[in-house]
């Protein structure tokens, strides 16, 4: 992909919005979530819509959505304003992590602490037995990669998913050590991140915007 028009004129480049989800119970009492397939609360679904009529302003030329119903749902307060079909792909889930899905944050700590603080200093670890990180985005990076390659000119894709999905994936993109990922930071319910084609690839344009800054409450804080 380029980011110069047919014309040999520097031109704004492709753009991909990676958005998270609304706000489930699940956030609320900072229970694990994973591929867990957990709902939006009212005030998630408040904060789709919200944040879909922002995002509309930005002519969103496709979308695409883990298939989870959290993702899925906020998706379509989108698709609604824009006219678009949501493609759904299971490779955008959320971090499968095994035995922690379910638990809340505290719980974790208790009964996982060494395997917890291993991941938090960056080291590969299978949260639960589940999915390494690197894995994750094995599975969802190509995914953003295959909608984006067919983007008009200058055109925008819209991802609809998870934090954990959503920070693995840019760090790919943005080829960044796994180890590093982590200082990309989390997302805030139904906040997003801009990604944007430059000369040398994708490069980080915006990160948790869409609201004053508010805690971030998942599977990945």
């Amino acid at each position: 992909m380029s980011a110069f028009s047919e014309a040999g004129r520097p031109g704004r480049g492709r753009r991909v919005i990676l958005w998270r989800h609304g706000q489930t119970s699940w956030n609320v009492e900072r229970r694990f979530q994973g591929t867990t397939d957990v709902g939006l609360t009212e005030t998630g679904v408040a904060q789709a819509r919200r944040a879909a009529r922002l995002l509309v302003a930005l002519k969103p030329d496709a979308i695409v959505a883990s298939d989870l119903k959290r993702a899925a749902n906020t998706a379509a307060e989108l698709a609604v304003l824009t006219d678009l079909d949501v493609t759904h792909d299971e490779g955008l889930r959320e971090t499968y992590a095994g035995v922690w899905q379910g638990l809340t944050h505290e719980e974790i700590i208790a009964r996982y602490g060494g395997e917890y603080a291993a991941w938090k200093r960056g080291e590969p670890v299978r949260r639960g037995g589940g999915e390494l990180e690197t894995e994750v985005a094995d599975r969802a990076a190509p995914v953003v990669l295959r909608h984006a390659e067919k983007l008009p000119e200058d055109g925008t894709l819209v991802v609809v998913s998870h934090g954990g999905t959503i920070r693995t994936t840019i760090g790919r993109l943005l080829g960044l050590d796994p180890h590093n990922w982590e200082s990309l930071g989390g997302l805030s319910n139904c906040c997003w991140s801009v990604l944007g084609e430059g000369a040398r690839g994708w490069r980080l344009l915006e990160h948790n915007a869409g609201t004053l800054p508010e805690p971030v409450l998942g599977d990945d804080d």
